[in-house]
């Protein structure tokens, strides 16, 4: 298996040193296999894994929420799995936004009516 040190790493993934330890830290990517002189060294499944963790990111996923998914990517091998996975939650940050767009509106048509009142207020008792 063609393995590589962890600049090799970054580099042909698009990611920092640092990205890759926190990714390791959080559990999102095992961590590169330590040989005796302390280096670590990352197969081409660590390459896919940090794209797939990007491409996640893309979608607006939280990295909580790829933590719950990514596996699925490596393990289910017609995809089904993920894509359906990643569905549920593409569908519930839509349920949220509908929410948030809703309250949002709410909000505003408040802000509207208290300036009209105190812009009426102001008309009524402006004596300059």
């Amino acid at each position: 298996m063609n393995r590589m040190r962890i600049g090799d790493l970054t580099e042909r993934a698009g990611v920092t040193q640092r990205t890759v330890r926190y990714y390791e830290s959080i559990g999102l990517l095992p961590s590169g296999e330590r040989e005796g002189n302390g280096h670590h060294y990352y197969t081409e499944e660590a390459v896919a894994r940090l794209r797939k963790i990007d491409q996640l990111k893309k979608l607006g996923l939280s990295l909580e929420e790829i933590r719950d998914v990514i596996e699925l990517y490596f393990t289910d091998t017609s995809g089904v799995l993920p894509k359906r996975k990643v569905l549920g939650i593409l569908r519930q940050h839509l349920a949220d936004t509908n929410q948030k767009l809703e309250a949002l509106g709410q909000f505003r048509s408040d802000l509207l009516s208290h300036i009209e009142r105190f812009e009426q207020w102001l008309e009524a008792n402006d004596r300059d």
